[in-house]
């Protein structure tokens, strides 16, 4: 299972007993309708590892999966959320992707948001997840599913080759960033695989580095050029990964605001990143949502699930 971060909102319950947690839930479901209340307070405070304790006690003690009774209870956002809950990180995120990528069209968004932000550990809990949940790789559905440099990027990240050490080699930075500007804004038309090679691969205290010298030579920032440069999924890309790696936090408080404003809600894409982050990062991405917006991550919810 992936590693777990210390800045969620949600943290083990003391005190845990899981079968009166599997009682409760049994209580939930008993009768006409279903007590949703009962659920949430039983499910969203508890951490993906008591979760899957309840779901083994519920199993030896009822004989059947909590996860199909639920599923034959609920319906609607609220069961996606409930299912989300269920699953562990690695199964979740692989179901994303794979929902991201069923029937016709591709939902573009949740394979950048998950793909761009997630560590080498965590890329490789996904796949080995997808290879098992759905007998297929990841990267051979990627590869049927999408074209183009976009599809070289989300291949590239899907193999989980990223450094992640915390060195800076000078020198290297420094060319790093003549060599993508050199792919760029310094030429007609852009040599997009420099871009992957340097994005995709270098570490991240060595790519604010080469952020840093890139605006010393052409005058901008990283992001500016991506977006005079690039145009249209290979620019979101872009964007998320070099968003990811200077705020990580940062991104996901902005991808939450534009799930949000405007008509109606993204609401697939509010359920991904509530579910996936709430153990991890979800106290700095209120505190990010807070800093950018002026409101609260809560009351911006209430009011946008309240005019759903």
């Amino acid at each position: 299972m992936a590693a777990i971060g210390t800045r969620g909102t949600v943290t083990e319950a003391a005190n845990f007993k899981p079968e009166e947690d599997v009682n409760r839930l049994r209580g939930a479901m008993k009768g006409v309708g279903t007590d949703e209340a009962a659920v949430i307070d039983v499910l969203a405070r508890r951490t993906v590892a008591q979760r899957q304790r309840i779901k083994e006690v519920y199993k030896a003690t009822v004989g059947k999966d909590l996860t199909e009774d639920l599923q034959g209870e609920l319906t609607g956002h609220f069961e996606e959320v409930v299912l989300g809950l269920l699953m562990t990180p690695p199964v979740y995120d692989a179901s994303e992707l794979k929902n991201a990528m069923k029937g016709a069209g591709t939902e573009e968004a949740a394979l950048i948001d998950i793909l761009a932000s997630r560590t080498n550990a965590e890329i490789r809990a996904i796949t080995g997840a997808y290879l098992k949940e759905y007998g297929k790789s990841l990267e051979e559905d990627i590869e049927g599913d999408t074209s183009g440099m976009f599809k070289r990027v989300l291949v590239s990240l899907a193999t989980a080759g990223r450094d992640e050490s915390d060195t800076v080699n000078e020198a290297q930075a420094v060319q790093d960033a003549k060599d993508i500007y050199a792919a760029g804004e310094a030429r007609w038309g852009t040599d997009e695989v420099k871009f992957l090679t340097v994005l995709c691969v270098r570490n991240r205290n060595h790519l604010l580095r080469v952020f840093q010298e890139y605006k010393k030579i052409s005058g901008r920032e990283i992001e500016d050029s991506i977006k005079r440069e690039m145009s249209g999924t290979l620019e979101e890309v872009f964007l998320a990964i070099v968003k990811c790696l200077r705020n990580k936090p940062g991104f996901f408080a902005e991808r939450l605001y534009k799930s949000m404003k405007g008509l109606g809600t993204t609401d697939t894409v509010l359920i991904r990143i509530m579910v996936a982050r709430a153990e991890i990062d979800m106290l700095d991405i209120k505190a990010e949502f807070l800093k950018a917006y002026g409101k609260t991550l809560h009351s911006f919810i209430k009011v946008r699930s309240g005019s759903q």
